[in-house]
């Protein structure tokens, strides 16, 4: 046999569910029997809940494997012939083995939802070259013909689990580079016009235009200007920052470089999350081979301009994904909010002109310089250009990674794509937007997901995390949590976040015990407190420095609001003004 690729993922998500055991047991039980191997260790695909995924190359495509652990090796090389991707002649296949029935349900869900997920390597099917597909509960198909893939319209995440996410040749015999080799030939102005006119809004939660943002640097007069890239993910339930990192570091570093050119800035950050080990080896690896390799430095590709980058560790706390106190952390300081203006546009790191996006933004723009603006214009719906990679949380079946174009549903989120809840109960709530973000009852679960649409829903779309809770859910105590949240992540600079979180816990403590479940209400006390839940809501939306405090009532009214019976209100109050704190949104996570 001649040698055979096979692709185990390096990602976390992977490597939290044994994917280094499996990579050690493949090359044991390959030396063992004579095989050589070519293990790449590649990004993760998405399908968390198919981890380890493996695959293996064949002529007829990459198959894919999974969940792979280290017990299921020896079968999988013996039995269901994984060498081979289950590719057999005729006649020389060995009976089936027994579905495993703790595993059976990954097989049961690459089932094609339509005709165009199934293709060649389905049970039982007969390829055109005379050859056999040997049937294996763990067995998937070709990669790119399983449904949950088909159906997405995948721009930042076509290369994850695809390359080798350390490769340069790789990258490169994928697009890479293409965007800023295009970006090197056109002057700052042409290269703000096509972000500008791309659509492009920032992906952590802001939605500001990523172009005027980006004008404004430009435009600023100063000696020093800086990129920042904002890695500090820390909502709840997401995870595609992480995955750009891990598993297509050069994306994002072309992305910061191409930034670094519209807008003059010399010297670029990253600042990852703390809880990001492997993603902060990676990009220091990356930036280390992109440097060697000329895209980075004193001359970036002999073009003469200059880029630096560099990663900073983050300080762990939530708050310091908020654009100014994570700037007072780069710059040595304890995490907390800055009052605008001025602008990090105008007065950002160490007081220069910077730009702040978050990683999916800049890892949006080597597409669009490389493919033209309006190729990612033409995704999405109203005001929401491209795609948004949604993440799946929670009691969800199938969580993972979904990038779509804006304009898709809830609904179809969660059951086309995550299959209903894990529990197999009915879904409840589904908490879109980070903790921060509103709950969506089903009644809306049916609005494109766009950011206007969920805007005039008093909800907000956030960095694209998505978790849902089943019918065993309760959402005064979610509520409470809420509070307490903010009272924990809270740098404490502005009185309404820094104390009215507290109270929040103190007034809810109050609710539930007023209105224990089950039980009839106190009446008077209980509606005076549900009415103190709602000034203090307000005080803190329209009172805190940033949207830390400012947000904090999306969670909680939206629970009030929609889900009114875990408050002990028997019936649904009068319709009330949702928050529409867009402009404080906008200062949550760049």
């Amino acid at each position: 046999m001649s040698t055979v690729q096979l692709f185990v993922p390096r990602d976390a998500a992977a490597l939290a569910a044994g994917a280094d055991e499996v990579a050690e047991a493949l090359q044991a039980a390959c030396a063992q029997r004579g095989v050589t191997l070519n293990l790449t260790r590649n990004g993760s695909r998405g399908l968390l809940w198919l981890e380890p995924l493996v695959e293996v190359v064949t002529p007829h495509g990459r198959i894919a494997y999974g969940p792979v652990q280290p017990e299921d090796v020896p079968a999988l090389l013996d039995d269901a012939h994984l060498l081979t991707g289950g590719f057999m002649p005729e006649g020389d296949v060995s009976p089936s083995p027994r579905p495993s029935p703790t595993r059976g349900e990954g097989a049961m869900h690459s089932k094609p939802l339509s005709p165009c997920g199934r293709g060649v390597g389905e049970r039982g099917q007969h390829t055109s070259d005379d050859m056999t597909v040997v049937a294996h509960p763990l067995r998937h198909g070709v990669t790119e013909q399983m449904p949950y893939l088909v159906m997405q319209e995948r721009l930042t995440f076509r290369r994850i689990g695809v390359t080798d996410p350390l490769s340069l040749a790789d990258y490169e015999a994928h697009d890479g580079w293409a965007g800023l080799r295009k970006a090197l030939t056109l002057t700052s102005a042409e290269l703000l016009h096509e972000v500008t006119h791309s659509g492009l809004r920032g992906r952590g939660g802001a939605a500001f235009p990523a172009g005027i943002k980006w004008k404004t640097v430009a435009h600023a007069h100063a000696a020093q200007k800086y990129v920042v890239c904002n890695a500090d993910e820390g909502d709840s339930g997401t995870f595609a920052d992480r995955m750009v990192m891990e598993g297509d570091p050069f994306m994002l570093i072309e992305g910061m470089a191409i930034a670094a050119l519209a807008v003059g800035a010399t010297q670029g950050f990253i600042y990852i999350r703390s809880e990001y080990p492997h993603a902060l080896a990676v990009m220091n690896e990356a930036i280390e081979r992109a440097s060697a390799a000329g895209f980075l430095g004193e001359n970036v590709l002999g073009s003469g301009r200059t880029f630096h980058l560099h990663t900073r560790k983050a300080a762990g706390a939530y708050v310091c994904g908020e654009e100014t106190a994570m700037l007072e952390s780069l710059e040595g300081k304890r995490g907390i909010v800055r009052a605008k203006p001025p602008l990090p546009a105008l007065s950002g790191l160490f007081g220069q002109p910077t730009v702040i996006n978050n990683v999916l933004t800049l890892a949006a723009v080597p597409f669009i310089l490389a493919r033209g603006a309006q190729a990612y214009r033409d995704y999405g719906v109203g005001r929401s250009h491209g795609t948004l990679p949604f993440q799946l949380a929670g009691n969800i079946k199938h969580g993972g990674l979904v990038e779509k174009a804006f304009g898709l549903s809830l609904r179809e989120l969660i059951y086309g794509f995550g299959g209903g809840t894990r529990s197999g109960r009915p879904v409840k709530a589904v908490q879109v937007g980070g903790p921060l973000g509103a709950y969506v009852p089903e009644s809306l679960w049916d609005v494109p997901l766009d950011y206007e649409a969920y805007a005039a829903h008093g909800a907000v779309l956030g960095h694209g995390g998505i978790v849902v809770h089943d019918d065993t859910a309760n959402l005064a105590e979610l509520a409470r949590y809420a509070f307490e949240f903010c009272a924990a992540e809270s740098c404490g600079k502005c009185t309404p976040c820094r104390i009215g979180s507290t109270r929040g816990v103190e007034v809810m403590q109050r609710i539930e015990r007023t209105a224990p479940a089950g039980a009839a209400p106190n009446a008077a006390q209980h509606a005076q407190q549900l009415t103190l839940l709602r000034d203090l809501c307000d005080t803190m939306q329209h009172g805190s420095l940033c949207a830390m405090g400012g947000m904090t009532p999306y969670p909680v009214l939206s629970a009030l609001n929609h889900y009114p019976q875990d408050f002990g209100v028997a019936a649904a109050p009068s319709p009330q003004p949702s928050p529409t704190r867009g402009e404080g949104a906008q200062t949550q996570r760049t």
